[in-house]
């Protein structure tokens, strides 16, 4: 009788190791702090809205981002601004962001008074934004950084329009099974690759790290000798440049990459606009970039300008249908949208 329950009791602690002892993605955040009962200012000629990234066009990784966001804010004073007020986007960056970005989001946040903060650029940038938002509690949405951990601390004030790398990595690595050949995966070390490797859990019959920007070699060739399909993880930049020199050799096989996967679903009316006013279509950050600057703008005109307020009427606009698709929150800030391989 006494083995048997010592047997119980040991099983019963087996599974409870299994579980984990809270799981904040089942439980909506909120913050329960101080702040609403604060009023509005009435001494402002603008309102200001933070941006973390480049406020540069032809920034080969933040050019798009910026287009998207600057037209967002050009439709928003269009129809009125906020109660008359225009809209302004304050731009801070710094070409080495873990040196000076923070400093300069402190004193945007403090010296500037932004009420929210739209950015970063990708996931690194978007964490250290997540440092400053965390203290200073006020919004940040994110329009480009896909990394699952942005979301790991349970952090109230973030919210993120592009589809996580929770919801990627499936899709890709499905397709990738379902080729069933012996592949190799070429990855770059930046923190965005790694993060989305972490989430894919292959197990590829080689695996090649290089660094963000790095020149290959004819050498290329020899490494890929058995295998019959690539993975290639890395910026738009780097998947490019890999992806022509694994060709370059007459690999013939298929080649993965995050480029197959559609991440917006692009409104024809945005798309138009977009045309109209930078000459060029729209990808799916743009799409993303204007609809993180759009809900900031819906959500202060029905919040007031309350940071606390405006971060409840961020989080109560889901489900809201932006010009990259759906974006509807789960408990943590994260757009559920499904992601899809993209049409050859």
């Amino acid at each position: 009788m006494i083995r048997g329950w010592i047997g119980l009791l040991f099983a019963l602690a087996v599974l409870a190791q299994d579980q984990p002892y809270a799981d904040p993605s089942r439980h909506v955040r909120t913050y329960e702090g101080p702040g609403r009962e604060e009023p509005d200012p009435t001494d402002l000629r603008e309102v200001l809205i933070g941006y973390f990234g480049p406020a540069d066009p032809s920034h080969p990784v933040g050019g798009m981002l910026w287009q998207g966001a600057t037209l967002a804010i050009e439709d928003a004073n269009r129809a009125g601004g906020y109660r008359g007020l225009p809209f302004c986007l304050l731009p801070e960056w710094s070409e080495n962001p873990w040196q000076g970005g923070p400093a300069q989001l402190v004193h945007a946040v403090y010296a500037d008074h932004v009420w929210a903060i739209v950015g970063g650029i990708d996931g690194a940038t978007t964490h250290l934004a997540e440092q400053v938002v965390a203290k200073a509690n006020l919004p940040l949405v994110n329009p480009a950084g896909t990394d699952h951990a942005i979301h790991a601390a349970n952090v109230p004030w973030i919210f993120s329009v592009p589809p996580g790398d929770n919801l990627q990595a499936p899709v890709l690595s499905e397709a990738i099974r379902r080729a069933g050949v012996p592949y190799a995966v070429f990855s770059s070390t930046d923190h965005d690759s790694r993060a989305f490797l972490a989430e894919l859990k292959l197990a590829p019959a080689l695996h090649v790290e290089f660094e963000a920007g790095a020149q290959h070699s004819a050498a290329l060739a020899e490494r890929l000798a058995g295998v019959k399909a690539v993975v290639v993880l890395a910026d738009a930049q780097d998947t490019a440049r890999v992806t022509d020199a694994i060709r370059a050799t007459g690999f013939k096989g298929p080649v993965f990459s995050r480029a197959m996967l559609q991440l917006a679903e692009i409104a024809p009316a945005f798309r138009t606009r977009f045309v109209s006013r930078f000459e060029h279509a729209p990808d799916a950050a743009a799409a993303h970039a204007y609809d993180a600057v759009t809900l900031v703008v819906t959500a202060l005109r029905n919040s007031g300008l309350n940071r606390a307020r405006l971060r409840d009427a961020i989080q109560a606009l889901s489900p809201y249908q932006g010009v990259s698709g759906l974006i509807q929150w789960d408990a943590l800030g994260r757009n559920t949208r499904a992601v899809r391989l993209a049409a050859p």
